[in-house]
């Protein structure tokens, strides 16, 4: 792939997907479809290896990933083997767009939640593990509340986690709220320019106190969980006030997450000073031609973008690279 847009086409089930796909694992090392390792291999081989070059800015990225059923992912890069193979999202920002993640616009509250911790961790990497950190802290609690209702210990025990859920939970708070902060602007902007007026994010929630947490312990006792703190948390998008969850079309839905990935684009760039590489499965089935081309646009100053399209027709501009995709293979347009 050269840099700026590069339009791959191809008739529906000939591997679109897959080659987009291969590149997320390959940058990102994890799917955006699944977390089965075991996927991701052909059906009878014994492990798939994927490999990509580039450069970051100035400097060049050599990387490669093997999976081996029931061994893992094993990722090296420019020759040094990492520890975990999602070690690579710190190297390569990679944004993705499917139709199976309109689950982050209407979805389930845990959808959105994931989402914005991701993008909290692209925003500010010196907090991306915040949330793994509150995760294990609640379910910390959670143990030690269940072990305090079964009569193995005392509710004193959950006393040190209520403390550390609070902490720990006022910071992924705070830090979320910051995140939104920064897209906010961009993806009202884009939404706007996309079709959605008055576009917004707002964060649903409030940090949790340890007063607050000692308020319902009685239920969080008997329930054997923790009621609140932002793993219930919610984020709201919304145009003209209309929450597009729930009152969203499909089309509306498609374009919010769409103005998501292209404000969070324009942030990593402005807050690393390198462009995220974007990658747009079947973006342009449900936009007219006039957001077609506004997608070009952006995405174009965007940094390197790869669209996949079932006909080159649907981009009404010229791409810097015309892919052809078949059964196994991926060649530039003419040779």
């Amino acid at each position: 792939m050269r840099p700026g847009l590069v339009l791959a086409v191809g008739p529906n089930g000939v591997g679109k997907t897959n080659l987009l796909e291969a590149i997320h694992v390959a940058t990102q090392g994890f799917s955006p479809r699944t977390r089965a390792d075991a996927q991701l291999v052909r059906f009878g081989d014994d492990g798939a290896r994927a490999a990509v070059t580039g450069h970051r800015g100035e400097v060049g990225i050599e990387i490669e990933l093997t999976i081996r059923p029931g061994e893992g992912k094993r990722a090296r890069l420019n020759g040094a083997q990492l520890r975990a193979a999602e070690q690579l999202r710190s190297a390569v920002s990679t944004l993705v767009f499917t139709p199976d993640r309109l689950g982050v616009v209407k979805g389930a509250p845990a959808a959105r939640r994931a989402y914005f911790d991701r993008v909290l961790g692209r925003l500010l990497p010196a907090r991306a593990n915040l949330s793994a950190e509150y995760g294990a802290a609640v379910a910390q609690r959670n143990a030690a509340l269940r072990r305090a209702a079964s009569g193995y210990s005392s509710r004193g025990a959950v006393e040190p986690w209520s403390d550390r859920v609070a902490t720990l939970g006022a910071e992924l708070v705070t830090s979320r709220i910051e995140a939104i902060e920064i897209l906010s602007p961009a993806f009202a902007e884009r939404a706007g320019e996309l079709g959605l007026p008055e576009a917004a994010i707002r964060y649903e929630g409030d940090p949790p106190t340890r007063e607050a947490l000692d308020a319902v312990l009685a239920r969080d006792l008997e329930r054997g969980t923790t009621s609140l703190g932002p793993h219930v948390d919610d984020v709201l998008l919304s145009s003209s006030a209309r929450d597009l969850r729930s009152f969203g079309s499909q089309g509306e839905q498609r374009l919010a997450l769409l103005a998501l990935l292209l404000a969070e684009a324009e942030a990593i760039t402005a807050r690393s000073g390198v462009p995220p590489l974007l990658l747009l499965d079947d973006v342009l089935s449900e936009l007219d031609p006039a957001r077609r081309l506004l997608l070009a646009e952006r995405v174009r100053v965007a940094g390197q973008a790869l669209i996949t399209a079932t006909d080159a027709a649907m981009l009404p501009a010229d791409p810097d690279q015309l892919l052809e995709v078949t059964p196994g293979a991926a060649v530039e347009a003419g040779r």
